[in-house]
C-alpha cells in the first residue's frame, strides 16, 4: 500500500501559497520606495532654525511709531515693556534687583546709573518717563534758613536747682550718682562753675556733657574766700578741695617760707595738687 506525501498540495492549496507569497513581495517593494522616497524635501526642524534670527529681529523692524506708548513709571516696568523698549534681559535684572532693595529711581539719570543701558537707549526711552511728585520731592534738601528754625533750642536749667528726678533724666546718672551730685553740691555750698560737675566720683565725663547741656550755673552762691596766708589748718581742711594733711602741709610751708605772694608758689607745697589749683582759687586769695 502506498502512503501520500505530506508535501503534495492540491490546486486549491496552491493558489493560496502564490498569493501569499505575492501579498509579501508587495509590501516589501513598498517599504523600500518609503524608504528611498520620504515625503516632503526635507525636515521642518533646518527651517525653523533658520527662521529664529528673522523672529528674534522682529522688534527692531517695528516702526517706532507704532508702539504707541504712554508715559509711565519705570520703577513698575514689566518684561514685556523693557523688551519693547529694547532693554536686555541683564538691564532688566539689574532694575528689579534695585527695586528688591526696596529702592526708587527719581530721575532718567537714575534709571541709566541701575540698568547701565547705553545714553542712545535712554534719550529714546526717557520721554516716556513719569516720576510721581513726591519721589521727586525726596531729593530735594532743606535750606539751611529752614533746618535752623525747625531744631529747638532747649534753655538750660539752673545746675544748683536741680531735682534728683530732673538729674535722673540724663542719660548716664541714675538713682546712685544723682545722689552724689546733690550731696557734692550741699558740701560745696552750690556749685561756682560748671566745671565742678566733672569732679564728682564715678560721674563719666561724656554723661557730665550731656547733662551740662539740660543744666548750668545761672546763679553761682556768695562764697567768703579765705586768705591762704591766715587760714588756719581747720579752716583750709573744711573745703573740699583741701583734707587736713594738706592743710597742714601749707600752713607749715607758709611758717617756714613767709606768706604766698603768688599762686605758683603753691606748687612747692608737697602733696599739692596742682591739677586742681583753678578749684581752690575759687575758695581762697592771697
Amino acid at each position: 500500500m502506498m502512503r501520500s506525501s505530506h508535501f503534495r498540495f492540491n490546486k486549491q492549496e496552491r493558489s493560496g501559497i502564490f498569493f501569499l507569497l505575492l501579498l509579501v513581495v508587495l509590501v516589501q517593494g513598498v517599504y523600500y520606495v518609503v524608504q528611498s522616497k520620504p515625503f516632503g524635501d526635507g525636515t521642518n526642524f533646518t527651517e525653523d532654525a533658520l527662521a529664529l534670527p528673522q523672529l528674534d529681529s522682529l522688534k527692531h523692524s517695528v516702526p517706532k511709531d507704532t508702539l504707541q506708548l504712554a508715559q509711565f513709571n519705570p520703577n513698575y516696568m514689566s518684561d514685556y515693556r523693557g523688551y519693547v523698549l529694547g532693554l536686555s534681559t541683564d538691564e532688566l535684572d539689574r532694575l528689579v534687583a534695585f527695586r528688591k532693595q526696596g529702592r526708587y529711581v527719581n530721575s532718567a539719570e537714575d534709571f541709566q546709573e541701575v540698568t547701565q543701558i547705553s545714553d542712545s537707549l535712554l534719550e529714546t526711552i526717557s520721554p516716556y518717563f513719569k516720576f510721581p511728585v513726591w519721589r521727586q520731592r525726596e531729593t530735594v534738601r532743606p535750606s539751611k534758613p529752614f533746618a535752623q528754625k525747625e531744631k529747638k533750642v532747649v534753655a538750660p536749667k539752673d545746675l544748683n536747682l536741680a531735682t534728683k528726678e530732673e538729674l535722673m533724666r540724663v542719660n548716664g546718672i541714675g538713682d546712685k550718682l544723682s545722689d552724689r551730685i546733690i550731696n557734692f553740691r550741699e558740701r560745696l555750698g552750690g556749685f561756682l562753675v560748671n566745671e565742678q560737675l566733672y569732679d564728682v566720683y564715678g560721674l563719666d565725663p561724656e554723661v557730665v556733657k550731656r547733662a551740662l547741656v539740660n543744666f548750668q550755673v545761672l546763679k553761682p552762691p556768695t562764697v567768703d574766700k579765705l586768705n591762704i596766708n591766715t587760714a588756719s589748718v581747720q579752716q583750709l581742711s573744711a573745703l573740699v578741695y583741701i583734707n587736713r594733711d594738706l592743710a597742714r602741709e601749707i600752713v607749715s610751708y607758709r611758717e617756714g617760707n613767709g606768706v604766698f605772694s603768688t599762686w605758683d608758689e603753691l606748687a612747692n607745697v608737697k602733696t599739692f595738687p596742682k591739677e586742681r589749683i583753678d578749684r581752690i582759687k575759687l575758695y581762697l586769695t592771697l
